[in-house]
């Protein structure tokens, strides 16, 4: 604390969208109420703050520190270090730093597959020569430095300790509101924060269990685009065939996108007892895919099976979406280093 004795805030954009910083600011009043208990030590989307000014705050001058995004490069890992030095409290804000999100998606593929599509295989790139963006530049002003592109997208949790995950793709306001009022109420009042490691502002079950659709004996022939069906308002979206990740994601959102007729896209992450997202999604639909019948040649049945997996457009891409960094796979295999 400072010599107003407020408590500091501060909050980082590292590899994501900027979606969770827009979404602090969905809390509407609630922000009167940040503000009037928290001083804003570094914030830099919102306010003009510089990397010096956080090298010059001593060890744990940050009461807490909201970190979104995932390490994708060399400055996302020592802004990672910077602010777990200068913080007492540091939360995996948001899906990209709890799971890597989106830009983990990269581990499907390599860096250099990565830099050949956006620099030279991209309709709107004109690149006759070639050029890649380099490390170090020296121009006549000195030398121009830009961080290392990693080869792996890595979680927060992945390159330094964290104190609690916040999920979401943005966490929802009222997700944000509730889980400040409970640090506003330690830092002012003395109350006791979750333990270490907690997953706080979600659920621990499923999200079916807190979805309104009415839910059936599971039988799936083949799945469908969100687009090529119109759907029945009140049945599960799993069992109409179109892809809801409830079954494999935690609760704590509402189940805003069934409620909506879109299936989850599993922005929560596991519920508790779930090592690997994708893995108990692929299990969950393996258990009620009904194709063919028992009597019928093998090689037939494993066709018919076959064809309605087919129906699922990007399986990697769709039960990995959020959870690639922190799943068993983490990466695909290409023989290389993790860096």
């Amino acid at each position: 604390m400072t010599e107003n004795g407020k408590p500091k805030l501060a909050m980082y954009w590292a590899s994501s969208c900027g979606g969770c910083e827009i979404s602090v600011l969905n809390i509407h009043e609630n922000i009167l109420t940040v503000d009037e208990v928290f001083d804003i030590a570094f914030f830099p989307c919102i306010a003009d703050f510089k990397i010096k000014d956080v090298e010059a705050y001593p060890d744990g001058y940050i009461d807490i520190c909201l970190f979104n995004g995932a390490i994708r490069n060399s400055e996302n890992e020592e802004m990672a270090q910077l602010l777990r030095q200068k913080s007492k409290v540091l939360v995996a804000f948001g899906s990209c730093a709890y799971e890597g999100c989106i830009p983990a998606l990269s581990n499907l593929t390599t860096k250099k597959a990565t830099f050949e599509k956006v620099y030279f295989n991209n309709p709107t790139i004109d690149n006759p020569d070639r050029i890649l963006p380099q490390h170090s530049t020296e121009v006549a002003e000195g030398e121009l430095t830009l961080p290392h592109f990693y080869h792996t997208v890595k979680s927060l949790d992945q390159v330094v300790e964290v104190d609690y995950f916040i999920p979401g793709c943005p966490p929802e306001p009222p997700q944000i509101w509730a889980v400040l009022q409970v640090v506003i109420g330690a830092l002012t009042a003395g109350q006791p924060l979750p333990p270490a490691g907690s997953i706080i502002g979600a659920g621990t079950m499923a999200l079916c269990d807190e979805c309104t659709r009415e839910k059936k004996e599971k039988t799936i022939k083949r799945f469908f685009r969100p687009y090529e069906i119109q759907p029945n308002p009140d049945q599960c979206l799993l069992e109409q065939g179109i892809i809801c990740m409830g079954i494999a994601t935690r609760s704590g959102c509402g189940a805003l996108c069934p409620s909506v007729g879109i299936g989850c896209r599993g922005c929560y992450g596991p519920p508790d007892g779930v090592e690997d997202q994708g893995a108990k999604m692929l299990s969950a639909i393996a258990s009620v895919l009904d194709v063919g019948h028992e009597s019928m040649d093998e090689d037939v049945l494993e066709e018919l099976i076959q064809e309605a997996v087919d129906t699922i457009a990007d399986p990697a891409g769709t039960f990995y979406r959020f959870s690639m960094a922190h799943s068993i796979l983490k990466r695909v295999k290409n023989g290389k280093g993790a860096a």
